[in-house]
């Protein structure tokens, strides 16, 4: 069946044809015979109770420097498409908290993916917190002295800002490190929000790894490996994406978070795992799905728009 979607993205002329999972979707259902819309966040408006888009069609192809052609701009009522994928990047800051607001409106008479609703109250470092037996020591607060007494216990910790995304901003501080003191201030400074702390995993050195999940079912995963000298796996940063098997714990991480991301309408989900240990819970855009089918030839697109046709 032919479907009219909206997605709510960056600019195309960003978009990394090798790795971008929404360019990958985008592929998927042109090929499926669906019709595209593509808007930034800022082309989105609600007025008298309609919610709208300054949207243009979009064509899409894997071809390196002309992978797109947009049409020209016209207001739209989303109201009238079949799906949104909402599908920027972060940062989850109040511009993206307002998106999930104000999208509410329509799903799910138009199924918005993933449930704005939901993915407005799953924070990625936040959500993990729902679960037990997945987390490692984790602390949450804005208490100097909670902090210097968790790293006193722990020893060696991960410090990153509750909000951040990327990798930006994680400190690995060790035991000696006379650091901690000042890269507090320079948080409190920065952030209004509470700081995360975690127990450091010296199993990140094997690999961070991207699991998944599409409609509460793991599906398959990659490892990211940082590069030397870093203690961040992200491949923003420098990690590299390898090949990798999903192990007896990432199932059963899977089969503990799965079925409540089901019922929060969350269809196209990210974790990160390390060693035993679940650290994050991706809803808002999450990536890896062209890595995994090229390694292991896993096709997450066609597996997504099965999930949501089916939806319909």
């Amino acid at each position: 069946m032919g479907l009219e979607v909206a997605i709510q993205m960056d600019p195309m002329e960003a978009v990394n044809i090798d790795g971008d999972s929404t360019f990958a979707l985008a592929l998927e259902a042109k090929k499926r015979g669906h019709k595209l819309y593509h808007y930034l966040p800022k082309h989105l408006s609600f007025r008298d109770r309609k919610v709208t888009a300054r949207a243009a069609e979009l064509d899409v192809r894997r071809t390196r420097g002309d992978h797109f052609t947009l049409g020209e701009r016209a207001v739209m009522n989303l109201a009238d498409v079949d799906v949104v994928l909402m599908r920027q990047d972060p940062p989850f800051d109040m511009s993206y908290i307002t998106a999930t607001h104000v999208l509410e409106h329509i799903h799910p008479k138009t199924l918005v993916v993933n449930d704005p609703a939901h993915v407005r109250n799953a924070p990625e470092k936040l959500f993990v917190t729902h679960f037990e037996d997945v987390m490692p020591p984790t602390l949450i607060t804005h208490d100097p002295e909670e902090i210097k007494a968790f790293r006193k216990e722990h020893k060696d910790i991960i410090v990153k800002p509750l909000f951040g995304n990327g990798g930006a901003g994680v400190f690995h501080i060790k035991p000696d490190d006379e650091n901690l003191n000042s890269l507090l201030e320079i948080f409190t400074q920065m952030f209004r929000e509470p700081i995360i702390v975690q127990t450091y995993l010296p199993e990140v050195r094997q690999g961070d790894k991207r699991v998944i999940l599409v409609d509460g079912k793991g599906v398959g995963a990659i490892n990211r490996i940082p590069a030397d000298g870093e203690a961040r796996s992200n491949m923003h940063v420098g990690g590299r994406a390898v090949k990798c098997e999903m192990t007896k714990r990432d199932h059963e991480i899977c089969e503990i978070i799965g079925p409540e991301l089901k019922r929060r309408g969350q269809i196209f989900v990210g974790i990160d795992v390390i060693g035993r240990y679940l650290t994050e819970i991706n809803v808002t855009s999450p990536t890896g799905i062209q890595e995994l089918s090229r390694f292991d030839d896993i096709d997450v697109p066609a597996m997504l728009w099965d999930a949501i046709e089916e939806k319909l």
